[in-house]
This record gives structure tokens, sequence and C-alpha cells, in this order.
């Protein structure tokens, strides 16, 4: 028997989100036959570490100052020992400050294998921090992007397209009934309110603000209709505010960050992904595996998912008409509606189930590390 593959794979935190969310589900369905798994971190934080420590796989924490801190530094040696002593041969970071960390240490202790994971198109990033990631994608292996706009976006940036490899986001398929939720009564919404819900991040390229403006033009046409914001971010006083000031206070609720958004979901009639920047949501792919129609911008690796008029609606970014147009059409024709929505759990089965994303990062490990080997 052929010995295992020894990866670490390096996340900032366990917070409630996309990437982290695909971290840990990839994590857990990793072939335990065939990798031996290593975990590392800047800070063991977050809801979802529970579930990631019950993987029972050892998983370090790397405290760290700013970029280029002595702190830092110091946090990169400590990792590239750790690598060293534990003769890890696949190194796979997720996300800007994990590729900046982990990969120059993991290049200082001889790893054979690099993955610096990008998964959006750096939005929040400063120039600085955009070359600083280029940088780190030319001394990585290989650079893994979850879209193709994302793939795009990199050869643009100057990283070369033969690096690049593409492997979309994946979802666990849950049954497709309805269950019963508390969430009406939680929030206080009439049984017969069509729920018009977004979950996300609440920040500024989440595009909340233009769902809010769209939520008016509804309400006029549609009063009965509730909007429902979940989640958290740098954002939220800003949106509340604005929501207040749009005179929205009895029809938007937001409901704070949630760890069983899938329970939201459930009640939603539509599901909204109104971003004005984004790589490949796993809100937008969670919201179709659960036979929702979407409503989502035209921006990033929606439209490799969405195809308009027949598995969902897409519409142009900070488009609060368009959005507004959308909507109303779904909660008015809820024949259309429920065809898009079973069209939409159909496209996420055949083709974005975390299997196939599992069995993709799996044959990556394996196809890098071979090269490696037979170049040596």
């Amino acid at each position: 028997m052929s010995e295992k593959i020894r990866v670490l794979k390096f996340l900032s935190v366990f917070l409630i989100g996309g990437t982290e969310r695909q971290f840990v589900n990839v994590v857990k369905r990793l072939d335990v036959s065939q990798f031996d798994v290593h975990l590392a971190c800047f800070q063991k934080f977050g809801p979802f570490l529970p579930e990631i420590e019950k993987c029972g796989y050892p998983l370090r924490d790397y405290a760290s100052g700013r970029l280029y801190s002595l702190k830092t530094i110091a946090a990169q040696l400590r990792l590239a020992a750790y690598l060293r002593r534990r003769r890890i041969q696949v190194v796979h970071a997720y996300g800007l400050y994990p590729n900046l960390f982990a990969i120059p240490a993991a290049r200082m202790a001889g790893v054979p294998v690099t993955i610096a994971g990008v998964r959006d198109m750096g939005a929040h990033a400063s120039e600085i921090k955009r070359r600083a990631q280029r940088a780190v994608c030319g001394l990585a292996t290989c650079v893994v992007a979850n879209a193709e706009a994302v793939r795009s976006w990199l050869i643009g940036q100057g990283v070369s397209a033969g690096k690049i490899r593409v492997i979309r986001n994946g979802i666990v398929m849950e049954d497709a009934g309805r269950a019963t939720s508390s969430v009406r009564q939680e929030f206080g919404v009439s049984d017969h309110a069509p729920i018009v819900g977004s979950v996300c991040r609440l920040t500024d390229v989440k595009g909340v603000e233009y769902l809010l403006e769209a939520a008016v033009m509804i309400r006029r046409t549609h009063p009965e209709v509730r909007f429902m914001i979940v989640g958290d971010g740098s954002h939220r006083a800003v949106l509340e505010a604005r929501s207040r000031e749009l005179g929205l206070t009895s029809h938007v609720i937001f409901a704070g960050v949630r760890t069983d958004a899938a329970r939201f979901l459930d009640e939603f009639a539509v599901a909204v992904l109104p971003s004005v920047t984004e790589g490949l949501s796993n809100t937008l792919l969670e919201s179709m595996a659960a036979g929702l129609p979407v409503v989502a911008t035209r921006v990033g690796g929606a439209p490799e998912v969405v195809m308009d008029g027949v598995n969902g609606i897409l519409v142009p970014p900070r488009d609060a008409p368009a959005l507004a147009r959308a909507i109303s059409k779904l909660v008015e024709d809820r024949a259309e509606a429920r065809r898009l929505g079973e069209a939409a759990r159909r496209r996420i089965a055949e083709q974005f189930s975390i299997e196939e994303t599992v069995r993709q990062t799996e044959r990556l490990y394996r196809e890098l590390l071979d090269g490696r080997r037979h170049a040596a």
C-alpha cells in the first residue's frame, strides 16, 4: 500500500462564510486512506470550529500581527518548522491572508507542492495587497480559482494562465422536501406573507442596499411581502439605517448571523444575490440546491451557474428597478417560480455536488505531487 499524502490546509478562522463552509465540507470528506490531513489557522475561533475539531485532525494556530511584522515572521517560522517536522508534501491555503502567510512559509520549509486558493476578485484588497498576492501566486505551484470569472481576473492581474486550475464550490445536497420551521414565529411573519431572502456577509460589495431600494418598489404592489437579510458584517449598521430612512422597518428583517441558514431557506419564496462583485457564491448554490427560484446579479461566477430564464433570473448589478421586476415576477407567478426552482436544484445536483469538488481536489493533490516527483 502506498504511503499517504501529507496535506496541510490553512484557513484564517472558522467564521460563517462561503470559504469557511467549503473548507469544512472538503476536509470532512477527504479520503483518510489516501491523505494524512493537517489543519492550520490564524486563530481557533468561529462557529465552524467545533465541526472541524470533530474530524480529529491536528489543528494548530499561528497568531500573527500586521502582514510583515516581526510577530508575523516569527509565526511563519513556526509554521515552516512544523511543515519540516511533519514532512508535509502539499500546503493548500484558502484566501488572501492565508496565501500571503502560508505559501512563503511552505516554500521556506521545502514543501514540494504549494496551492494558493483565490475565491474572489480582490474587491476588498488594496493595490499593495493585490500585488503581494500576485507575487505569492507566482511562488505557488498552482493557483485554484473557484470560478472561470476568477480565473480570468487572475490572468488579467498577471498570473500565468497555465498555473491556474478551476475547482468550483460544491454543495451538500439535502432532501428536497421543505421542513416546518419556527422562523416565521421567531420573527413574527405571517404564514401568508411571501419572504424574499438574502443570506450574505453584510459588506459593501454584497449590494444589499439595492435590494432595500427594490423592496420600496415591490411594497407598492405587494405590501404583503417581507424581506429577510440573514448575516452580519461591517456594513450592517449602515444598511439598518438605510432601511429606516426608506420606511421599511415593518417590512425588512435583519436576522443576524446564523448557523441554521438552511432553516431560513425553507421559508423563502425567492432567494436574492444582489452582489456588485462576487467569486462563486455558496449562498447562491445552496439556495438553488434547496429548490428556490433565485434572482442574482450578472457578476463573477453567477452566470456560470444561473442560466437566465432557465434555472433562475439574472439582472445587472446596481440596478434596483431590475431587481424589483424580477422579484415581483416570481412572487406573482408561483408556477414559474416553481419551474425555475426545480431546474435550479437539478443543475446543482448534476454539476456542483460536494463529492465532485472533493474528487477534483484530491486528484489535483496527486497530480501536482506526481509532477514534482517526476521532475526531481
